[in-house]
């Protein structure tokens, strides 16, 4: 289970597809951790903070049928270095601006990046499959999760230096923008494989909503997707407020939950062809309702920590079971089954924090998680019957 791990930091190729998802992983953890910080600077309450946070899945949404007809045109490859390099520059953005009203304009900035980035990168990992048929998507999204862990620790790291969060920002988006320079001319030499040309494929990708088994599959990315996001920017909140945890403790259950999802991913290209799609997205929601339960109702640092890790270890290798049946769903064009459904997916992550902020504005960020278990109760329940590709 853990040669197809060698295989893959071996390759520079597949290498090179994993670092975009680090990068991804990377800028967003940091943001995770900075989140605090911008509900102070601009005095704002769990309501309003949900409410611009709602800008980045609008963003994201908004532009996905735009990023299939960019990676048809330009190429998956190309839109994989732009999708790096934007992102880079994008997220520095949220902690430059000093209007309120601005802070909006470059969430739904972040978001447009953010999505061009998702879906190229998906694609590439899923063409990559293809052509050498080898499993790679699901340490992929480990990749993302190491970025995301390491992302979550950098404040704690740059506040001994006494960096402030602008500045933060500015220098984790250079390092981001140096690695995606290092990487471009190995993603620019990846194959290209793209869907073979019938008849019964349409030429364009229709957001509309999906119908059999691939609305199955948004249903359950929605639950998932949900509680990655929600998790993801309220676990640093949830430590500060909730758990009264030191300042430097804060990004640590972040740091569980990116931890234990990254573990759960690198050996879920192994896992996975063993128990079966199903079967270990039923067991990946049964984990996570465990780890809410854990945080829910024993709020102290150590014991917060571990119940993020088990929500980590839960969502884990969801999105990669997701996103490649997606993207082998019959029927649909190059990228087409992606977008259709990171329109939905992304939409989750994006929106699930708003709905947290929204449900803690009128009673509190305890009551509002769980919300999340009911999230995971309908992912375990419609896993079990969905056909996955």
């Amino acid at each position: 289970m853990v040669r197809h791990l060698y295989s893959f930091f071996t390759s520079r190729n597949s290498l090179a597809i994993g670092t975009a998802f680090f990068i991804l992983g990377f800028l967003f953890g940091n943001w995770a951790t900075l989140i605090p910080f911008v509900k102070s600077r601009f005095q704002i309450d769990d309501g309003i903070l949900g409410l611009i946070l709602l800008c980045m899945p609008l963003g994201a949404m908004a532009f996905n049928p735009f990023a299939a007809i960019l990676i048809q045109k330009f190429s998956i490859q190309r839109m994989t270095i732009s999708g790096m390099i934007i992102i880079s520059f994008a997220y520095m953005l949220p902690l430059l601006v000093y209007d309120l009203i601005l802070l909006p304009l470059s969430l739904i900035f972040v978001g447009i990046s953010m999505t061009l980035l998702n879906i190229s990168a998906n694609t590439s990992a899923t063409n990559f499959e293809r052509f050498y048929n080898k499993n790679i998507l699901a340490t992929c999204h480990g990749m993302f999760s190491v970025g995301l862990m390491i992302g979550s620790l950098m404040r704690s790291f740059t506040l001994l230096f006494q960096i402030n969060e602008s500045n933060h920002m500015i220098f984790m988006g250079g390092l981001a923008l140096l690695l995606s320079m290092i990487t471009g001319k190995v993603i620019l030499n990846l194959p290209d494989l793209k869907k073979e040309k019938t008849e019964n494929h349409p030429k364009s990708v229709k957001m509309l909503l999906p119908s059999g088994s691939l609305l199955g599959i948004v249903i359950i990315s929605l639950c998932i997707n949900m509680t990655e996001g929600s998790i993801t920017d309220w676990a640093s909140v949830y430590m500060k407020e909730i758990v009264h945890s030191s300042p430097f403790f804060v990004g640590w259950g972040l740091f569980g939950y990116s931890f234990f999802m990254a573990i759960g991913r690198f050996f879920g290209d192994g896992i996975i062809p063993v128990y079966g799609k199903n079967s270990v997205l039923v067991y990946g929601g049964c984990l996570a309702l465990i780890g809410l339960i854990i945080v829910i109702f024993f709020p102290t640092t150590l014991v917060a920590i571990l119940g993020f890790a088990f929500i980590g270890l839960g969502v884990s290798c969801g999105s990669p079971i997701l996103y490649g049946s997606a993207s082998r769903y019959p029927g649909l064009p190059d990228s087409g089954g992606l977008a259709v459904m990171n329109t939905y997916a992304m939409g989750g992550f994006l929106m699930g924090p708003v709905i947290i902020g929204s449900i803690s504005n009128v009673s509190s960020l305890q009551v509002a998680f769980g919300f999340i278990v009911l999230l995971t109760v309908v992912w375990m329940l419609k896993s079990r019957i969905i056909t996955l590709y």
